[in-house]
């Protein structure tokens, strides 16, 4: 079982702001992070040593465990009305990003979610990628939220927060900005209910969705998580997640 810490990275700050918490950062100083900036980041879902468990405050946290899956392990996530992470602190610099392959499997879609709405963005699976970047290009909205992570948690939420999620109607491929920020957006990589309770492997280029997310290229790719979040429908959903890669 993974144990909840603290949130004390201004990122998943800025992604606290996608389900509704314009701060989820405590006090303390941050830690040394874990860099993984000369070998390629690869992540088993045993690899409880990388990967940390943020809480989001005011939230109730969604349940992360590990289960055995035809005797495989996997990550399982049981949201219940609530909302938390799995994260971890990465450097990669931006001609060193390549592709990303990752797997997961949905239990069923949430019924009202929709991620273009504040009232009804929730997703059963996200996968999220933390970048950095120019802040001085922010609008003034963006450095506002941006100090106010600095000042709470000791560092800017990130310049750029690209997520994959599984949407309820979107076409795939389709980019959804996020409610509260442009900073933070979506891409749809799986649409509707034809592939509920199947497990699914992808494999994306990272600077081809930044650049069709963002209308740029990347910076520094800084951070990476996972995320099943029920806090906004009120409502009860189960994932699974398999190895996430990031290729050479």
């Amino acid at each position: 079982m993974f144990m909840p810490q603290v949130n004390r990275w201004g990122w998943a700050s800025c992604l606290g702001l996608a389900v509704g918490v314009l701060s989820a950062c405590s006090s303390l100083s941050p830690s040394t992070p874990k860099l993984v900036s000369e070998v390629p980041a690869t992540w088993q879902p045993e690899d409880q040593l990388k990967w940390e468990s943020v809480k989001i405050p005011g939230k109730v946290a969604t349940e992360y465990s590990l289960v055995l899956v035809n005797n495989r392990n996997k990550l399982k996530a049981n949201a219940q009305a609530s909302a938390s992470m799995l994260r971890q602190d990465l450097h990669i610099e931006p001609e060193r990003l390549n592709a990303l392959s990752f797997s997961w499997q949905i239990q069923k879609l949430i019924a009202d979610a929709d991620m273009s709405q504040r009232e009804g963005e929730d997703s059963p699976v996200r996968l999220v990628l933390a970048f950095d970047g120019d802040r001085s290009q922010f609008s003034a909205k963006n450095a506002m939220l941006s100090e106010l992570s600095h000042a709470v948690s000791g560092r800017p939420m990130p310049y750029a927060t690209l997520m994959y999620v599984w949407c309820n109607h979107r076409p795939v491929n389709s980019v959804i900005h996020n409610p509260r920020t442009d900073r933070i957006r979506k891409i749809v990589i799986e649409s509707g209910p034809q592939r509920v309770n199947q497990f699914i492997s992808y494999e994306r280029n990272i600077r081809a969705d930044y650049e069709k997310a963002f209308g740029e290229p990347p910076g520094a790719l800084i951070g990476i998580a996972i995320m099943t979040d029920t806090d906004n429908t009120r409502s009860h959903v189960q994932a699974w997640y398999g190895p996430i890669s990031l290729l050479p």
